[in-house]
């Protein structure tokens, strides 16, 4: 793996760049569609290469660990083979997971320990073990084992968890170096920054995972509730610190303007269920504003999708059609709703990766912030 920076805005500190991985380059900034057990949720593979046009997707270590399970995927050749997807995957840790089924794991110095959501077994996951896990996936990019906390946060709590979070890494990026990739190509490990919203703990935990020579570093443990301010505030602290050769990767993370506030504070990567999530309940992104389905003002309107839109979806469908759709929770309508989301991401990464190259990126961004955020 190797990044290149191809561009930088003047007036920020966004640039553009190219991840070179063994399943093909990526060029950022990349937002990266959530498949959690292999598949984005109701969108067929065909619909994410070409009209979508995703570089790479995400794998779940935890829901892709009970459900095919290890074996079935091995046995397949690695998650590539068994789903078809021919290029880059990332697979999550776990580390969400002690976050969001925090009533059903326990926490220790040797790892966390689930109760399956499925059917109450238990599974010990430690920092060893995740990485063995992902690179039977067949991961190109794996994630360190981490707590992410939740907001609002103790700071001794805050401070505790950041120092297991990097006992963590210790053990997992040694697990890397000793152990061989799976499947015939490369597989790296990012390690992840954590720290609450607490500055100081930012900077420390940046410092630490920077001394060890990943391909990548993440940013873990925000958009879980705080403020976009503290969110901001904490990826400017921490992209001040990380290795600036190296790609930047923003877990979770989230609205348009969230993305497009974090790439002019240096973040390359980002995944996010919002899009298809959000589309399934019948919320639009576009690039005048949000716009919810379900209201009754779209019940006449026979007008496309989102004239400005690039998916076929945009064209084709009318806003009374795709209403009526959601409104009977046909299954039709949160495909049309998730195609569209994701066009719209994808092709505005697209669009601030050519702003940058451009060194046009601010002027863009400040014309472009207040309509993404208006209700239509």
């Amino acid at each position: 793996m190797s990044f290149q920076i191809a561009g930088k805005d003047k007036g920020s500190d966004a640039r553009a760049g190219v991840l070179k991985t063994s399943h093909g380059d990526i060029m950022t900034p990349v937002f990266m569609p959530v498949g959690t057990l292999g598949t984005v949720k109701g969108v067929d593979f065909t619909f994410l290469e070409q009209d979508i046009k995703a570089q790479i997707i995400l794998g779940n270590t935890y829901h892709l660990f009970l459900r095919p399970g290890l074996q079935v995927i091995e046995n397949a050749g690695g998650l590539h083979k068994f789903n078809s997807w021919t290029k880059p995957i990332l697979t999550d840790s776990g580390g969400y997971q002690v976050f969001s089924l925090a009533d059903n794991r326990k926490i220790t110095d040797e790892g966390v320990t689930f109760k399956s959501h499925i059917d109450g077994s238990s599974h010990l996951f430690t920092p060893e073990n995740v990485v063995d896990t992902q690179r039977s996936i067949g991961a190109d990019i794996m994630m360190a084992l981490d707590e992410c906390t939740p907001y609002p946060c103790e700071y001794d709590y805050a401070k505790k968890s950041m120092q297991l979070t990097h006992r963590w890494l210790e053990r997992g990026f040694k697990h890397v170096q000793q152990t061989a990739p799976m499947y015939g190509y490369d597989q790296h490990y990012f390690p992840i920054v954590q720290g609450s919203v607490y500055d100081d703990l930012r900077q420390q935990s940046a410092e630490f995972i920077s001394a060890f020579d990943a391909a990548g570093y993440a940013i873990g443990g925000l958009s879980v509730g705080e403020p976009h301010d503290m969110m901001y505030k904490s990826i400017e602290t921490v992209n001040a610190i990380l290795p600036e050769d190296k790609p930047r990767y923003l877990m979770g993370v989230g609205t348009p303007e969230n993305l497009i506030e974090a790439i002019a504070r240096g973040v390359d990567m980002f995944d996010c269920v919002m899009p298809t999530r959000n589309g399934r309940n019948g919320m639009l992104f576009t690039i005048d504003g949000i716009i919810n389905i379900k209201n009754k003002k779209w019940e006449n309107d026979f007008s496309a999708l989102d004239e400005k839109g690039t998916s076929f979806v945009d064209k084709r469908y009318s806003k009374a059609y795709l209403r009526h759709l959601i409104h009977n929770n046909e299954l039709l309508g949160a495909q049309i709703a998730s195609i569209h989301n994701l066009a719209f991401y994808l092709k505005l990464m697209q669009v601030a990766r050519q702003k940058i190259v451009d060194n046009q990126f601010t002027t863009w961004k400040n014309g472009v912030l207040g309509k993404l955020k208006e209700r239509r």
